[in-house]
């Protein structure tokens, strides 16, 4: 016979197993998300401790590995987005003497254009690209119609073009 202790040990033990497996491989494609989003290292991080703090207090059930990720990601962005907001809130007065603040390093790539996008634009184009989902999937994540993936796609795809033709043009003259 188990005594309640050893149970409860056992339980402990398994859940964290099952943690390991499933969760802590997703651990970073989270920041690499999150860190598309966020302009800030520390911000993505956060933004994936506060992913994982929500994941622990949720109480639903996930119907596969899948739904758990796509659930984490709807997580993050509405955080990412949550943070970007706060950030255009503060009314902050900067010294002119103050240093610029530490920002991406732009080196003309393909994420730097992406980072350039609408925030919708710039989600689909990485959930459907980086991350593989279809745009039926990404509307499920995003609660819009599918159609409105795809017009995002699109337009993301025509304004990448144009930004990325003008980079190319400016680099030959």
């Amino acid at each position: 016979m188990i005594c309640f202790s050893s149970f409860v040990v056992l339980i402990i033990e398994m859940e964290l197993e099952t943690f390991k497996i499933t969760v802590l491989p997703l651990r970073q494609k989270m920041l690499n998300f999150s860190r598309r989003l966020v302009e800030d290292a520390a911000d993505a991080e956060d933004v994936v401790q506060d992913v994982f703090e929500k994941l622990l207090h949720y109480n639903g059930i996930f119907e596969s590995e899948e739904h758990l990720k796509a659930w984490l990601l709807r997580v993050a962005i509405n955080r990412c987005r949550d943070l970007t907001r706060a950030a255009h809130q503060k009314d902050t007065e900067l010294d002119e003497n103050l240093p610029a603040p530490d920002a991406l390093e732009e080196d003309g790539s393909v994420l730097d254009a992406i980072r350039t996008l609408p925030e919708n634009y710039r989600n689909a184009i990485y959930l459907h690209y980086y991350e593989g989902y279809t745009a039926a999937e990404i509307g499920r994540m995003m609660a819009v119609p599918t159609n409105t993936v795809l017009s995002w796609l699109r337009r993301a795809r025509a304004q990448l073009h144009t930004m990325l033709k003008e980079e190319i043009e400016d680099e030959v003259v």
